[in-house]
């Protein structure tokens, strides 16, 4: 099902008289159930994309539909407290909280119903991505990079939104650990149902998707590889 729909999307900078275009008339679908990842030389606008689809920045021209709405009409703050979650390559977590408080905090934010106690819903979730109750109650600064990104894992599910964007969620991490953050991501997808957009550079990762969307520098726009 298309949960996620980009149609004719322009974005560039204004620089004095010259206009430099990063992305031009873009157009793409996302689907729940799907594993994604976007592909593109440094600087090709990969990051754009992703700041557009969430609502963190706005396009010249173009839309970009939630269940057939645009998000605009939504409300951007509203679309990104109920119906994404993103997952950085800094983690971007409190570092001062636990990663159970972490958790918690996310819940807090969505006006989406997470059912039972919202405790023990951490714990749990936490628990799904590796993460057992005693390092759940460390504090994030002495927390692993791995243990960090599966916490912040944990984050993105907590809101029971439907799409998780991942902007380089690998790129702090060693081979070994890399891959089971992706196959985390991967289940997500395949099991709990969820559109997950990864953005990476690494093809190995571009290999294990459903989806590849490649960003070609020339066009401007994607080349999708099913």
């Amino acid at each position: 099902m298309i949960v996620l729909e980009v149609k004719n999307l322009q974005y560039y900078y204004q620089d004095g008289r010259k206009k430099r275009i990063i992305l031009d008339n873009v157009n793409a679908e996302f689907e729940t159930g799907k594993f994604y990842a976007i592909l593109g030389e440094s600087g090709s606008g990969k990051t754009t994309f992703l700041s557009l689809i969430s609502s963190l920045d706005t396009p010249q021209s173009g839309e970009i539909l939630f269940r057939g709405k645009d998000i605009k009409d939504i409300g951007y703050e509203r679309y990104r407290r109920n119906h994404i979650s993103m997952v950085f390559q800094n983690y971007n977590l409190i570092q001062y909280m636990t990663a159970a408080e972490n958790v918690l905090v996310s819940m807090g934010i969505t006006d989406n119903r997470i059912e039972g106690n919202k405790k023990e819903t951490a714990y749990k979730l936490l628990e799904d991505v590796g993460i057992d109750k005693e390092t759940a109650d460390r504090r994030v600064n002495r927390l692993s990079g791995g243990e960090q990104q599966r916490t912040a894992i944990a984050r993105a599910l907590s809101t029971n939104s439907e799409i998780i964007m991942a902007d380089e969620p690998t790129g702090n991490l060693d081979h070994e650990t890399s891959g089971e953050i992706i196959d985390l991501l991967m289940n997500l997808a395949h099991e709990r149902d969820k559109c997950v957009i990864v953005v990476t550079h690494d093809l190995s990762i571009a290999g294990k998707s459903d989806v590849i969307l490649q960003l070609d520098t020339k066009k401007k726009a994607f080349t999708i590889y099913n």
